[in-house]
């Protein structure tokens, strides 16, 4: 459980949203890919190719928002950013409680 007050936990996560939108372009890139594949249903060459570049379009860039923002997270910390003392620090458990 979390010791702050309700009120205190800040704006949020400013990673939420793109993160968001990667796993949606992701899903979206993945279901296009799906329904355009060739084996299932003949069609236009050219037809075909367009659906195939967008979903990997859409694929990449999903892919390339859901890393930023896994390396945003997960990144190392600023040299210079002072360290966060508002979090107690982890116990010999790791729940970061005393008790």
């Amino acid at each position: 459980m979390n010791p702050k007050p309700y009120g205190s936990h800040g704006a949020g996560d400013p990673t939420a949203v793109p993160a968001a939108l990667g796993l949606g372009l992701l899903a979206v890139g993945g279901w296009l890919l799906t329904t355009a594949r060739p084996w299932h249903k003949p069609g236009h060459p050219l037809t075909l190719g367009l659906g195939w570049t967008a979903s990997g379009a859409l694929l990449v860039c999903g892919l390339f928002l859901l890393a930023r923002c896994v390396r945003t997270v997960h990144g190392r910390p600023d040299p210079g950013a002072a360290p966060d003392t508002s979090v107690p620090a982890p116990t010999e458990a790791g729940t970061g409680t005393d008790g």
